[in-house]
């Protein structure tokens, strides 16, 4: 008897889709390329041709230069492989970052649904993860122990206001991933009243201005590069987090260095970067969502993709939900 979802073959460098002829989030050059989204984890260069979102194809050619991209939008459904024996394959939104979704896989009255990475809470920067019922969940586990519970976004976002309007001579600088992390912080800024201008290291630019073009407010942001010091006094100043602590940071005035990430939750990793104002506000889904996310979706098997597999897998089994951890490679926290 097959098994289900032996049509599927996940590889250290990708998940095959076999009757499709196509990988999911291939991490080598490959012919046919299904992309989740626009991180360099999932999203890399060099396919022969991509089937993603039309705002993941946008990332990709920012990044990467211009793909041979074919967009799928969500709720569209395509067929890859013989018209006769195809899969039907579908995105839907995964609420991760802007254009991210999972890839609906649909072959022989199975489903297998590929989330990539996802989180439940509200973002203004992207479509909400939407739940689908199927045979096989291919989930993310980047925050799967129980300790990972993410506070309210919005505490995190009154934390950040509240310490600037309490240094008045100062500015904050808030360490951000360059693609959806960045926006999002902004973005929420922008929803909570905070309309003033936000300063921007270069290298988020691009990215910004990719979000603001696909309708993403996030009102006036200037460049830091030949902004007066005292100009940032009592202002937002978002960088990479890579430039928290480098020269660039020192022509700024006083800052108070944040950063935003699920990984604030762990002391020592603020320690470790000298960061004084840690935000807890992750791209991803914490340890209560996913099991909520699971239960809700009700998968005959789980299939595990990178992260705290163990504690997941261990979860799923005391539930009588078969699971497996995946042992795919090159999947690291750029988005977290």
């Amino acid at each position: 008897m097959a098994k289900l979802g032996d049509w599927i073959e996940p590889h250290p460098h990708g998940i095959y889709v076999k009757p499709a002829d196509a990988w999911i989030d291939p991490s080598i050059p490959s012919a046919r390329a299904l992309v989740t989204h626009g991180h360099a984890d999932h999203a890399r260069g060099g396919h022969a041709a991509v089937w993603a979102t039309p705002e993941t194809l946008a990332i990709m050619d920012a990044r990467y230069g211009e793909q041979a991209g074919h967009p799928v939008g969500y709720g569209e459904t395509i067929r890859l492989g013989p018209k006769d024996n195809g899969v039907d394959v579908g995105f839907v939104p995964a609420g991760h970052v802007l254009g991210s979704a999972q890839i609906v896989l649909d072959y022989r009255g199975e489903r297998v649904v590929v989330s990539g990475d996802y989180k439940r809470r509200a973002d203004p920067t992207c479509a909400p993860f939407e739940p689908v019922k199927c045979d096989v969940f291919v989930t993310e586990a980047t925050f799967g122990l129980p300790v990972f519970r993410h506070p309210e976004t919005g505490d995190e976002i009154d934390k950040l206001v509240a310490a600037l309007h309490a240094n008045p001579d100062r500015c904050i600088l808030v360490g951000a991933y360059a693609l959806g992390k960045a926006q999002r912080v902004i973005a929420e800024l922008r929803e909570r009243g905070h309309e003033a201008p936000i300063y921007i290291h270069g290298a988020l630019q691009r990215l910004c201005t990719l979000y603001a073009e696909h309708g993403v407010r996030l009102g006036e942001l200037i460049p830091t590069a030949d902004v007066p010091k005292a100009a940032m006094m009592g202002h937002v100043v978002m960088c990479p987090p890579g430039a928290l602590n480098d020269r660039w940071s020192r022509r700024l005035p006083d800052p108070i260095t944040a950063m935003a990430s699920g990984w604030m939750r762990v002391r020592q990793r603020a320690r470790q970067k000298n960061v004084e104002l840690p935000l807890i506000l992750s791209d991803h889904a914490d340890w209560d969502e996913l099991t909520a996310t699971l239960i809700e979706i009700a998968p005959k098997e789980v299939w595990v993709t990178h992260g705290r597999d163990d504690a997941l897998v261990h979860w799923c089994m005391t539930r009588q939900i078969k699971a497996r951890a995946l042992a795919l490679v090159g999947f690291e926290d750029e988005d977290d």
